[in-house]
């Protein structure tokens, strides 16, 4: 689906009283590659949540390097993790190395889960959530781990005031950001 089609369908979605307030935006450049787009939201004219392409790789290695270089996290490894890399090497790495392996692809599933909750999605990721959003209930979006699907739900018109008066205890463990539109949608 095209970004003005999706842009049109999640502003159909809008509450009224976000209407104006609520802005959804794309960019991307077609001719440069170090420039490969960029999704936000802004409310007010403010950029509140931004999703940029260029910077996740670099911040993800970041994170990656920071958790391998910090000795006060432990990394427990499981035999079945040294397993699955004894599978995927063939049996061709030494024994003391499989462990090391297993705790690098732990480490780096663990970077990437941390990016996730700071918010570090990139456009590719926005337009899948988008589409999942379009497709899925709002019960479901409401329940979803993912921050952008809380958000998207969060802004939609289908939730109502008691529903989000129900969900108070809830949105005090979720991410800051969804919390920030938790708490704009209720002053709206």
């Amino acid at each position: 689906m095209s970004w003005s089609k999706m842009k049109q369908s999640l502003e159909s979605f809008l509450c009224p009283a976000l209407y104006g307030r609520l802005e959804y935006g794309a960019t991307s450049y077609r001719y440069l590659s170090d420039k490969v787009g960029q999704c936000y939201i802004k409310v007010d004219k403010k950029n509140i949540f931004n999703m940029s392409d260029t910077r996740t790789l670099i911040r993800w290695y970041q994170t990656e390097q920071e958790i391998k270089n910090d000795p006060d996290i432990q990394i427990p490894i499981n035999n079945e993790e040294v397993e699955k890399v004894r599978r995927d090497t063939k049996g061709a790495v030494p024994e003391d190395r499989l462990k090391v392996i297993a705790r690098n692809r732990k480490i780096s599933e663990y970077a990437k889960e941390i990016l996730f909750a700071q918010s570090a999605l990139c456009k590719s990721n926005f337009n899948d959530v988008v589409n999942r959003f379009l497709t899925i209930s709002i019960e479901e979006s409401l329940e979803s781990n993912d921050i952008l699907l809380n958000v998207l739900a969060l802004v939609d018109r289908r939730v109502g005031k008691k529903r989000l008066l129900k969900m108070a205890e809830k949105m005090k463990l979720k991410h800051p950001i969804v919390q920030y539109f938790y708490e704009l949608r209720l002053s709206a």
